[in-house]
């Protein structure tokens, strides 16, 4: 269904909509990451969480899925954007996380949710933390899954992987667009828990035919590498705080997920080995488990 939420149209996804019961439960919100639709979110999770009686609202951020295109801003320079990031520069963005951050705030104030566990992964828990800062009395708990601080001096994604992340589908057919997305879930996804080919081409095409928008990702990437500040800011949450991260990231390395949890007072670190940038089915059921004993222990 669509809201409308910090002046513009959002795709949500609210377990309210289908079960009136739900809208005096306990809500989460979870944010996707980058390029990646509400549908991203393994379908095991959402459910088990509802059994577990909490309310579940996703949504397609902007610039991805359903949500409002922000055509007028054009298509970003991303080798420019690159090259100013490494030269230490902050590069201009079409738009910030903090303004992702009040789409957020503003799905819940569109749903009447005064609070919610706030789970996010990847851009999506960069966004999560903004949340955190920006909202503090809304946030009942964070979640920051295979996310990092952004600060300056952590490591970056393996060279396989940005080399994959900076080519092109050979085409702009469907189809090639599916099977350059298998090849870079591929080099991203976890070592220890490969998602079977059938499964990966049926997920990954699922998003293509809902909704294709490869301009909108490149926007949010010029929105992560402009968010410069938010490292020093961390320690300011102080929301009770979960940060899970794979041993095996190749995009998002291990380490930041240890840098964002030494940031952010009396967070608790989960690693995952053998985990990737992905969710694999595993991983998935011990994040839940975790999310459930975080939850609980706030409750």
């Amino acid at each position: 269904m669509k809201i409308r939420a910090n002046g513009i149209d959002i795709e949500v996804e609210d377990s309210a909509r289908y079960d009136l019961s739900f809208t005096h439960k306990p809500a989460v919100l979870l944010i996707m990451g980058l390029g990646l639709q509400l549908i991203a979110w393994p379908q095991e999770l959402v459910e088990e969480l509802e059994a577990a009686g909490l309310r579940v609202i996703r949504f397609d951020n902007r610039d991805v899925g359903l949500s409002t295109r922000m055509e007028a801003a054009g298509k970003p320079n991303l080798m420019w954007a690159s090259l100013q990031y490494k030269l230490g520069f902050t590069p201009a963005a079409p738009y910030s996380l903090s303004d992702m951050a009040a789409d957020a705030i503003g799905v819940l104030d569109a749903l009447g949710v005064a609070q919610a566990h706030v789970v996010g992964v990847s851009m999506g828990g960069m966004i999560a933390q903004r949340v955190a800062l920006a909202a503090p009395q809304r946030v009942l708990s964070l979640t920051s899954i295979m996310s990092s601080s952004g600060a300056k001096g952590l490591p970056g994604p393996d060279p396989q992987v940005l080399r994959a992340m900076m080519s092109r589908p050979q085409g702009s057919s469907k189809a090639a667009v599916i099977d350059h997305s298998v090849g870079l879930f591929r080099a991203i996804g976890s070592p220890a828990f490969p998602i079977p080919e059938a499964e990966l081409r049926a997920r990954i095409t699922a998003g293509v035919e809902r909704a294709l928008y490869p301009v909108g990702t490149l926007r949010q990437m010029v929105a992560v590498v402009s968010d410069s500040g938010r490292a020093a800011l961390l320690p300011r949450i102080t929301a009770p705080t979960l940060v899970v991260h794979g041993t095996a990231d190749p995009l998002v390395p291990f380490a930041c997920g240890q840098d964002t949890a030494r940031r952010i007072p009396g967070a608790t670190l989960l690693p995952i080995e053998g985990m990737g940038h992905d969710l694999p089915p595993e991983p998935t059921r011990r994040i839940l488990a975790a999310l459930r004993s975080h939850f609980e222990r706030k409750s």
